[in-house]
């Protein structure tokens, strides 16, 4: 390709963007009239429609034509939208941090880089956070494809009155980092106990005699290295940029499809948006064929149930149990809203812990 090819194809680069960046002013002069509307109509609280922002990204995908693959292009405009609602009024975004932990990575994949984080210590503090008005919303682990249910969520949810608005799959990536140069010299390794549990083969094989040490959260392991000659973290690339320690081992987890699951939490409903997933907490009756019951409210009309996990019931008595559900489709739909209507009658105690978009991203 001679030079003249090139510059004439850097002209309409050039063309192309000028396009773009006024049709994303033109975008942002839009939201802030959507703000300006829903000012007039005392609706400030609905600023963020989870359904809405759903909505837009799947038509996205669908609609795109390559050669971007469609995850890629529904980031570029999970970034502009995020941009433009801050425009209307920034998010505060409760997290379980600190800075660089696989939650806050969760949250900016969700809401975009334009949120106002709050990094909370423990997951009760993100609760805490959204409860008393001091973030719009927070997020939180619920479940990793290896290591399974974070139990201590479903207890939260299980006493609050927040409700799930959305949900985020994140492929985890687990980093050695450390300030060490090789492994000999590496004498004990931090981490959040899922994480040193995702790497369990690994450390077994090149760190065996090596002291693991669990911590609140991986970011939080990374802090720990300034002082400690010899330490090295699991974490992911973020914290490690964050606070600029080198990654000696990239990529050390057990499952190479390991995904970690996070929750929105927030305090409005979420109308359906079209392609939907209900959370449910169930407490059966201790008698015989309650879960055969159970099941049968959802085979009966023909719903997808997408998780069932069990876990004992702490306020109940000895083998008692309750059972956190994913089912397919919203509360509001009639098949759905019998099937809850049914199970009340059937069980012991039934809490809809929210209905909200499937994962686009």
């Amino acid at each position: 390709m001679s030079e003249t090819d090139l510059n004439t194809i850097r002209i309409k680069i050039d063309e192309l963007d000028q396009q773009i960046q006024a049709l994303i002013s033109e975008r942002a002069k839009c939201a802030q009239q959507v703000a300006e509307v829903k000012m007039r109509a005392g609706d400030e609280a609905l600023f963020y429609r989870p359904e809405r922002e759903a909505q837009v990204l799947r038509a996205v995908k669908e609609r795109n034509s390559g050669p971007l693959d469609a995850n890629e292009m529904a980031r570029l405009f999970r970034e502009i939208m995020a941009a433009c609602l801050a425009l209307e009024q920034p998010l505060k975004i409760a997290y379980l941090g600190p800075d660089g932990s696989y939650t806050h990575m969760g949250a900016l994949k969700h809401f975009g880089g334009s949120i106002n984080g709050l990094a909370s210590a423990q997951i009760d503090d993100v609760f805490r956070e959204v409860e008393a008005g001091n973030a719009d919303f927070g997020i939180v682990p619920i479940e990793n494809s290896t290591e399974g249910v974070i139990s201590y969520t479903l207890d939260m949810l299980l006493q609050s009155r927040l409700v799930i608005c959305g949900e985020v799959d994140l492929p985890i990536h687990h980093n050695l980092i450390t300030h060490c140069k090789v492994l000999t010299a590496v004498t004990r390794v931090y981490s959040h106990q899922q994480s040193l549990a995702q790497c369990r083969n690994w450390l077994n094989k090149n760190l065996p005699a090596v002291e693991t040490i669990a911590v609140s959260s991986n970011s939080h392991a990374v802090t720990l290295l300034k002082d400690e000659p010899g330490a090295a973290a699991i974490a992911g690339q973020v914290a490690a940029d964050l606070y600029s320690v080198p990654v000696l081992n990239q990529n050390i987890e057990d499952q190479v499809d390991n995904t970690t699951r996070f929750i929105v939490l927030g305090k409005h409903s979420v109308p359906a948006s079209g392609d939907d997933k209900t959370s449910l907490l169930v407490m059966l009756h201790n008698k015989a064929g309650a879960l055969h019951d159970l099941l049968s409210a959802f085979a009966d009309r023909g719903i997808s149930m997408s998780k069932i996990e069990s876990r004992p019931a702490q306020s109940s008595g000895v083998w008692e149990y309750v059972f956190f559900i994913d089912i397919q489709g919203h509360r509001d739909e009639p098949n759905v809203a019998e099937a809850i209507t049914d199970l009340e009658h059937k069980s012991a105690m039934l809490k809809v812990l929210g209905s909200y978009p499937v994962a686009v991203l």
